[in-house]
């Protein structure tokens, strides 16, 4: 939109007029770390959530940004209200600057209206040539070093999928590029563990905590690999913008029969609860 304002470094202003300076080293080394959420009735689906990953992955980084959750929450409502939002993608950026500053930056734009094909029917996925790496920083994390990912999504649409799925250097399967990936087998939900390295989903941990309300079993902890989701009934994504996705083919392998399955069904509906639950209207 054109009149559309982002919060700045304690200020708002248009998006027209904002910027950083050429020395920030957010814009010279991708040292950045962020957070993408969606808000639903103007309100942020698990900001709390949200806003402790950022302050631990910064910690972790040893990037010297500030992370007031106070602050930062009163961001993210001033750019919902600035922008009159209900339903919108929510990002909060952080950079050590330019050396005289922390740079804070907090957009909000009108959410997209998602193919409702990718529900019904299910997504296309392929796997990824790219490789995760444990003990490389850029991996488990939301930092500004997203180029790979990019690239890896670009591979995909050139093949007419709409996610590539990662696997670790040692063959074990991590994630999709912008989002978590689960698999169902023999009726129970497994997800790689955090350590394998992925990234700590806000959705991903709202599922699992959907599984245990359901009575579904749930393994997070144990390492999974090409033979598990060649064996897997049902394949679903999670991430914050697009929910929960189930995935009907990967590469030219179909899921299960091609279709939702009836536990990936079950869990997106209760997924849609929760949303409504936790920001209602």
């Amino acid at each position: 939109m054109s009149d559309e304002q982002v919060y700045l470094n304690g200020q708002l202003v248009p998006a027209a007029r904002a910027g950083v300076s050429v020395f920030d080293e957010g814009f010279l080394h991708g040292a950045t770390v962020f957070t993408t959420m969606r808000a639903h009735n103007g309100k942020v689906f698990r900001l709390s959530e949200h806003l402790a990953r950022l302050t631990d992955t910064a910690q972790l980084l040893g990037l010297h940004v500030e992370t007031d959750a106070a602050a930062l929450t009163e961001a993210v409502a001033r750019v919902l209200s600035a922008n009159a939002l209900a339903d919108a993608r929510v990002r909060i950026t952080l950079s050590p600057g330019a050396g005289d500053g922390v740079t804070t930056l907090v957009t909000a734009q009108p959410l997209t209206a998602y193919p409702a094909a990718w529900y019904e029917r299910g997504i296309v996925t392929v796997v990824s040539s790219f490789r995760q790496w444990p003990g490389d920083p850029a991996y488990g994390h939301k930092t500004g070093c997203y180029l790979q990912r990019v690239l890896a999504r670009q591979e995909a649409a050139a093949k007419g999928a709409e996610e590539a799925l990662w696997y670790t250097g040692d063959n074990r399967l991590a994630e999709a590029c912008f989002c978590n990936v689960f698999l169902v087998l023999k009726g129970k939900v497994l997800t790689p563990p955090l350590d394998t390295p992925v990234l700590p989903g806000i959705v991903r941990g709202a599922v699992i905590e959907l599984c245990g309300r359901l009575g579904i079993g749930c393994d997070d902890t144990s390492p999974l690999t090409v033979r598990e989701m060649l064996a897997a009934e049902e394949v679903f994504l999670t991430a914050s913008l697009t929910g929960v996705r189930p995935v009907c083919r990967i590469e030219r392998h179909d899921v299960g029969d091609g279709a939702p399955g009836e536990v990936t069904r079950r869990i997106m509906t209760e997924y849609q609860r929760l949303l409504e639950a936790q920001c209602p209207a």
